[in-house]
């Protein structure tokens, strides 16, 4: 059973940045991805990259923002986020699928226990 175990994340004005980390332990040979959610929001899908970096997708609300990336010699995928704002603030979820369309589409094999985000104003 593959375990998602995110890292990163906190408090940040308006303007700054984060990093979120999540490692895959014994390996994740699918795509991976983060998704977020606001409390009584539906879930929503920030980014996908597909195993070999070849296929990136994000979400429209966070293009030119927010970077994903992935070392795979870690099994670990990362969310750089750059120009933070207040509406980002919620908690992200590292997630993995068969394809960067699967995870787009919410057809998840496996989901990070969560990490806050919160942007101050």
């Amino acid at each position: 059973q593959v375990e998602l175990v995110q890292s990163g994340g906190g408090l940040v004005q308006a303007g700054g940045s984060l990093r979120l980390s999540c490692r895959a332990t014994g390996g994740f040979a699918y795509a991976m991805g983060w998704f977020r959610q606001a409390p009584g929001m539906e879930r929503e899908f920030v980014a996908a990259m597909s195993l070999g970096g070849g296929i990136i997708n994000y979400a429209d609300s966070v293009k030119d923002r927010f970077t994903i990336s992935r070392d795979n010699a870690k099994n670990t995928v990362f969310l750089q986020m750059d120009s933070l704002k207040p509406e980002d603030t919620t908690v992200y979820y590292c997630v993995g699928g068969m394809l960067v369309s699967s995870v787009k589409d919410g057809d998840i094999i496996t989901w990070g226990q969560g990490t806050e985000v919160t942007v101050s104003s």
